[in-house]
């Protein structure tokens, strides 16, 4: 019984603090930019397919999706001035590190990149779970940038290990010849 209390004790408490999220909160113009142009800022005549510099970035082996992967932490380390949400900023890092992930697979992942939109996502997702604008805080709380830092080196340690792992079979392949 004190289980199905305290259930409903803390569904009131999320419902109360999403009626309290304001409402009228703007992403800042140059992280709009930012994501037009990684992810929409082309289009494909007749067929109206929108894509952007991530996907043709991505078409430089390792480097591309490397840099567009940094741009990309930028625009998570933006969440925390907007007080997102951990769980939020943890499915934003998520969808980077798909991004990466696929879009490291030459021509398949180039081609997922111009669909997923990972940087069109995460605007997106700030959009919808910014609980203050930069303005209306003195920047995020430590306990945010603390956690986003923790993200980021994983995602770093991605980056790197997939640049080594390119690096050892390009070892290899050279050996073969």
């Amino acid at each position: 019984m004190s289980n199905k209390a305290s259930d409903n004790r803390g569904l009131k408490e999320s419902l109360r603090r999403i009626a309290e999220r304001p409402s009228n909160i703007e992403i800042e113009r140059g992280l709009e930019t930012l994501a037009q142009v990684m992810d929409n800022q082309f289009r494909v005549p007749i067929i109206g397919w929108r894509f952007g510099v991530d996907s043709l970035a991505g078409l430089i082996p390792g480097v591309g999706d490397t840099a567009t992967s940094l741009v990309s932490l930028y625009i998570l380390g933006s969440a925390v001035r907007y007080r997102v949400p951990k769980i939020t900023i943890l499915r934003m890092a998520m969808n980077v590190a798909l991004d990466y992930t696929l879009g490291s697979i030459p021509v398949v992942g180039d081609l997922f990149d111009a669909w997923w939109k990972s940087n069109t996502r995460n605007i997106n997702l700030i959009r919808e779970r910014a609980t203050a604008s930069p303005k209306d805080t003195k920047g995020g709380r430590m306990s945010d940038w603390l956690f986003v830092a923790a993200i980021m080196l994983v995602l770093v340690g991605l980056l790197i290990g997939s640049i080594a792992i390119v690096l050892l079979v390009i070892r290899e392949l050279i050996k073969l010849f």
